[in-house]
């Protein structure tokens, strides 16, 4: 495979005849009369490594399938479309799903046997890879009908998942059974949700923020403290790993994803708005510093991924023995000890015994600024900078370089909303430099594109987080350059994915090589559907355009019978009809010069309200998009602000404190 994706790459010198997506793989199938045997998997995936070395890079697995099966390998990142199809199909079979995704199909694409990773050979009573590629072949040849008639079935169960549902109103009680739900399986102990696995879900935890209920805040509060503290965040080279394989954040799945620190930057800083906590402000920080090192490549735009192996083992790169700590700081070993809890024998176990390894997971027991009052910031700082340094001599793990438009956006909308709380300009200019990045890579001739060096065409993920980015950065800089490209943006989702019968947006383009893909479930980040039905809601209150209202309540009807039959799995989209029907929700018009820094700064912490600036240079280009606008006074030599609600504005006034008091007495 002549192929640009990592993942790809990694497996180009398989003994597998891999074939990559397409027409030409399918029709071998049809005319060799072979099923498809379908790999969908990511470069920093480990289970991916795990099966690949005792797999895919086996002779005599390679014989089986080249000599029986059409084997087609896709990049999940490059083409989410085809994951998603799939991977449903993997939970209607079994219930659960993951990657590596193994998947058969028929010739004309339909699956009948769905499954995640397999070891190469069976053992206590799970099927290995062999023996269900021998058992795939033999149904193939003395039972297809069987085969077919499964595939059939799995088909009809998938249009019916991403069908429309139409036709029910929303249950305006739903937010409240969500939050009561997450309040049942709230670990009061360690934070998060469940007991292991234990993903961050920064979705949730904004959710809860948005419902002004101080158990709600406190349950956020707890998690986000929590997993600083834990071995989940990477203590001295910062940023979160993916997840925890148990409920105390403590044993992490090492791969760092940009999507994970985008979301937990937007939930740190949200936290931080509502409660002023410096540890949040901190943490902020501290994941930047990680995107700048590692994450960010020379013309300002963000990669993909680390992996979590590095010298073919999980989590080597982040794991140390005492002994190397002793070396590396000397005197300050006992308090480097207390710090960051390792021990002589080591804290990390053997997966499969238990048994100690010698190595150790660094974590915190306490919150970092309890720390430096105990031992002294700067004594923290250099025990840590030590041994970054050392670690940074290690083999590291390996970097995926692809530049997607839709997690770009995600770090752009998050940058942009934390440098903004923060004041900090060089956070705030990093989001703009990876802004100017996509507009000129990713979107050209009018086409928005999701991995831009492949030249995929955008789906919904990547229209509807680049829409939010351009609102984001418009809210931290009054550029109104941000606001017409979300409205242009928004235009061209409308013309090439809005399903305008029923309501909701298409994830592809209806017509593409896959199954039509509708759907508002908030996964391992929130949805297009979600992130839209918030963009859609925003551009209303700012442009007064009814249009946009109308969608977003088309959009609500879409799925409400989703949402009214569990919404847990929809937190996100139900922020945005908390939003949509939220009786504090206010408008600042700002006329005349542009303020900046604090006062901006200070807006931004409301988050019930939006703004939009308005002067000679501008007003005409925004009256287009924003008619009501045309009403208000201009005064070119002064700074006039009206706070609005429903588009009729109350104030005017020159002093910005009349604007936070009126807030104040709104909320």
């Amino acid at each position: 495979m002549n192929e640009k994706s990592p993942y790809l790459k990694q497996h180009s010198n398989n003994p597998v005849d891999w074939h990559p997506w397409g027409d030409e793989a399918f029709r071998i199938a049809q005319r060799e009369d072979k099923p498809v045997f379908l790999s969908i998997g990511y470069s920093t995936c480990h289970w991916c490594h795990v099966m690949a070395h005792e797999s895919f890079e086996d002779e005599e697995v390679a014989e089986l399938l080249n000599k029986n099966f059409v084997s087609i390998k896709v990049d999940r990142e490059e083409r989410p479309d085809i994951d998603s199809v799939y991977m449903a199909s993997c939970q209607l079979i079994t219930g659960r799903g993951g990657w590596p995704l193994s998947i058969f199909l028929t010739p004309d694409r339909k699956p009948f046997y769905a499954g995640t990773y397999f070891p190469k050979y069976s053992y206590y009573g799970r099927i290995g890879f062999v023996d269900l590629l021998n058992r795939i072949i033999d149904l193939w040849n003395k039972d297809r009908s069987a085969l077919l008639r499964t595939s059939d079935e799995i088909v009809s169960a998938i249009n019916k998942h991403f069908g429309s549902f139409a036709g029910e109103d929303f249950d305006v009680s739903v937010a409240g059974k969500a939050f009561e739900t997450l309040k049942l399986n709230f670990d009061a102990e360690y934070g998060g949700f469940g007991t292991a696995p234990k993903f961050p879900a920064p979705h949730n935890l904004l959710f809860l923020l948005d419902l002004n209920n101080p158990k709600a805040d406190d349950m956020a509060e707890k998690t986000l403290t929590e997993m600083r503290k834990g071995g989940i965040y990477d203590q001295i080279g910062f940023g979160f790993h993916r997840y925890s394989t148990d409920k105390k954040w403590f044993l992490p799945h090492f791969e760092k994803m940009i999507y994970d620190q985008a979301a937990l930057i937007e939930a740190y800083a949200y936290a931080f708005a509502k409660t002023g906590d410096s540890l949040y402000a901190d943490t902020i920080n501290e994941i930047y510093e990680f995107i700048k090192n590692e994450m960010t490549s020379p013309e300002g735009a963000f990669y993909s991924a680390l992996d979590a192996d590095s010298e073919g083992e999980e989590g080597k790169f982040y794991l140390w023995t005492s002994d190397e700590i002793k070396t590396l700081v000397g005197d300050d070993y006992e308090i480097a000890k207390q710090i960051f809890n390792f021990s002589d024998e080591g804290n990390h176990r053997e997966e499969s015994t238990g048994n100690p390894t010698g190595k150790n997971i660094l974590y915190l027991r306490e919150r970092p600024d309890k720390l430096y009052n105990k031992y002294g910031r700067n004594k923290f700082d250099t025990i840590r900078k030590i041994l970054l340094e050392a670690r940074n001599k290690r083999i590291h793990p390996m970097r995926d370089e692809k530049i997607l438009t839709d997690w770009n956006s995600m770090i752009i909308s998050s940058l942009a909303y934390a440098g903004c709380l923060l004041e900090d300009n060089e956070m705030t200019a990093a989001s703009e430099k990876a802004y100017r990045y996509l507009l000129q890579h990713a979107f050209v001739n009018g086409e928005l594109y999701h991995y831009p060096e492949n030249k995929i065409p955008g789906f919904l993920d990547d229209y509807a987080y680049l829409i939010k980015a351009s609102l984001e950065l418009y809210k931290t800089t009054l550029n109104e350059e941000y606001l017409l490209k979300a409205l242009e943006l928004n235009e061209l989702l409308s013309e090439k994915l809005e399903d305008k019968s029923e309501g909701g947006y298409y994830f592809n383009s209806p017509g593409g090589d896959s199954i039509k893909v509708k759907d508002a479930y908030d996964g391992a980040v929130p949805s297009g559907n979600s992130i839209q039905l918030t963009n859609l809601i925003e551009l209303y209150f700012i442009t007064g355009n009814n249009s946009y209202r109308q969608t977003a309540e088309n959009t609500i009807k879409a799925f409400a019978s989703k949402l009214n039959k569990s919404a847990i799995g929809y937190t996100y989209f139900l922020r945005g009809v908390i939003k949509m029907y939220s009786k504090d929700a206010s408008l600042l018009l700002i006329s005349g010069n542009k303020p900046r820094g604090e006062f901006i700064s200070r807006l931004r912490s409301n988050a019930n309200l939006l703004y939009i600036h308005v002067d000679r240079n501008n007003v005409d280009r925004l009256i287009e998009g924003a008619p009501w606008i045309e009403n208000y006074k201009l005064d070119s030599d002064k700074t006039i602000y009206y706070l609005c609600k429903d588009f009729t504005c109350s104030l005017p006034t020159e002093n910005q404190e009349d604007v936070f008091s009126a807030l104040n007495q709104k909320n």
